[in-house]
C-alpha cells in the first residue's frame, strides 16, 4: 500500500479526474489525499464520495489585475506552506496535480521535499501551471499528439482524462423519467460547465419556445448563481406541453447526458471526456475569454474526430438551425454516436495507475528524495 496526494480543485473538470484517479488507486490498495479549493463546487462534488478523503486548501487563481496580483502571491504562499506541512506528514509516494491553482504549491513543496511529482494536462492547450512546472516533475501526462517544448519525450506520457467510474450511458428513456422529462421526446440538453454559461443561458430562453414549437424538451444546467431552479412548459406544434427543466447544479451528469439526444455545450476537457463515455453528441460552444483559447482547440478536435459540430460564441445567431438540423436527422445522430464510441476505445485510467506506481515504488526503493525516472 502506498500514499498518493492529488491537487483537483478549483473546476469540475480538475476534481472529477481527480476523483476518477482517487478511486482507481484505491482499487488497487493504495490511499489518497485530493487537495481541493474552498469553493462551493468542490464541496458539493467532494460530499457525493464520503470514503474518500479530501482536504480544502487555500490558494486563489492568476488574473492580470493589480489587485488580484496582490492577492494571488500571499494566497499561494500559505497554499505552499500547507502542502509542506501535509507533505511532512503523510510523506506519500508521489503526488499528482490536475492543472489550475491547487497544483502549483503542490508541485512546488514536493520539488522541495524531494517527492517525485507527475502532471497531467487534459486541454489541447496545456495551461500556465503545466508548462512552468512541468520541468519540476517527473512525468507529465498530455493529450495524444500534444508536446510541450522543454519537457523532454522521456517524461511525457500521452493520456487522456480519467472518467468517474458512475459515468456511463444509461437507457435514455429511463434516464429522461428519472429527471422529470416526457421519456419519449426528442432532448436537448444544455450544460454550462460547473461555473454556468450566461451566453448559453441567454440563447435558451430566448429559443425556448421555438424548440418547443419542434418538440424538442429541455434540461438546461445554468451554474451557481445564474437563474432559479424551476420548470416551465410551451406548446408543441400540436398545442401538447413541452418540458423546459432549469436546475443550477447536478451531480447527475450521467443521467444528464444519457438523456439527451443531443447537447449543448462549452468545450471543457472534462466535459468533453464525459460525452465521449456517455456516446452522447453535441454542438460546442467554446467559451472565447478560456485562457490561451483552449476551449477552441478542444472544441476542434472533438469535431475532427466525428464527435459533434462547432459554433463559434459570434456566430451564436446560427445555433438554433443547427440544433434543429442536427436533431431532425436520424441518420446525423448514428453518425455522429459511431464516431463518439470509437473514441472511447482508450482507457487512460490504467496506465496511468501502473505509472504513478511504478514512479512511487522507485522512491520507495530509492529512498526519498532521488530522481529515478520510470520508463
Amino acid at each position: 500500500m502506498s500514499r498518493f496526494v492529488i491537487s483537483c480543485g478549483g473546476t469540475g473538470g480538475h476534481l472529477s479526474p481527480g476523483i476518477a484517479l482517487a478511486e482507481g488507486l484505491r482499487a488497487r490498495g493504495h490511499e489518497s489525499t485530493l487537495l481541493i479549493s474552498r469553493k462551493l463546487i468542490d464541496a458539493r462534488l467532494s460530499a457525493k464520495y464520503p470514503h474518500l478523503k479530501f482536504a480544502p486548501m487555500p490558494g486563489r487563481g492568476w488574473a492580470w489585475h493589480p489587485v488580484a496580483i496582490a492577492r494571488f502571491v500571499p494566497a499561494q504562499a500559505r497554499a505552499v506552506w500547507f502542502c509542506l506541512r501535509l507533505l511532512r506528514t503523510a510523506r506519500p509516494a508521489a503526488v499528482i496535480g490536475f492543472g489550475g491553482f491547487t497544483s502549483a504549491p503542490l508541485v512546488v513543496a514536493a520539488a522541495l521535499l524531494g517527492l517525485p511529482a507527475a502532471l497531467h494536462e487534459s486541454n489541447r492547450v496545456p495551461g500556465r501551471a503545466v508548462r512552468l512546472l512541468g520541468r519540476l516533475v517527473r512525468r507529465v501526462y498530455l493529450p495524444p499528439g500534444i508536446t510541450i517544448t522543454g519537457i523532454g519525450g522521456g517524461a511525457t506520457r500521452h493520456a487522456g482524462l480519467p472518467v468517474r467510474r458512475e459515468i456511463a450511458r444509461h437507457d435514455p428513456a429511463r434516464a429522461r423519467a428519472a429527471l422529470g422529462l416526457d421519456p419519449q421526446r426528442r432532448t436537448l440538453v444544455v450544460l454550462g460547465g460547473s461555473q454556468g454559461a450566461s451566453g448559453l443561458n441567454t440563447w435558451v430562453r430566448d429559443t425556448r419556445a421555438t424548440l418547443a414549437h419542434a418538440g424538442v424538451q429541455l434540461f438546461v444546467v445554468t451554474g451557481p448563481g445564474k437563474g432559479p431552479a424551476e420548470t416551465l412548459s410551451s406548446p408543441a406544434a400540436d398545442g401538447a406541453p413541452v418540458r423546459a427543466i432549469f436546475e443550477p447544479f447536478s451531480d447527475r451528469m450521467a443521467e444528464v447526458m444519457s438523456a439527451a439526444d443531443l447537447v449543448v455545450s462549452r468545450a471543457g476537457a472534462g466535459t468533453l471526456a464525459e460525452l465521449i463515455r456517455c456516446g452522447t453528441p453535441a454542438v460546442l460552444v467554446p467559451y472565447p475569454k478560456a485562457a490561451d483559447d483552449h476551449q477552441r482547440a478542444n472544441a476542434e478536435h472533438f469535431a475532427r474526430e466525428g464527435g459533434g459540430v462547432v459554433v463559434a460564441q459570434s456566430e451564436i445567431a446560427r445555433l438554433t438551425d443547427i440544433v434543429l438540423a442536427v436533431l431532425g436527422s436520424e441518420s446525423r445522430l448514428a453518425e455522429l454516436r459511431a464516431a463518439l464510441a470509437r473514441m472511447d476505445r482508450a482507457d487512460p485510467l490504467e496506465p496511468m495507475l501502473a505509472d504513478l506506481e511504478e514512479i512511487g515504488a522507485g522512491e520507495r526503493r530509492l529512498g526519498g528524495g532521488t530522481w529515478v525516472m520510470a520508463a
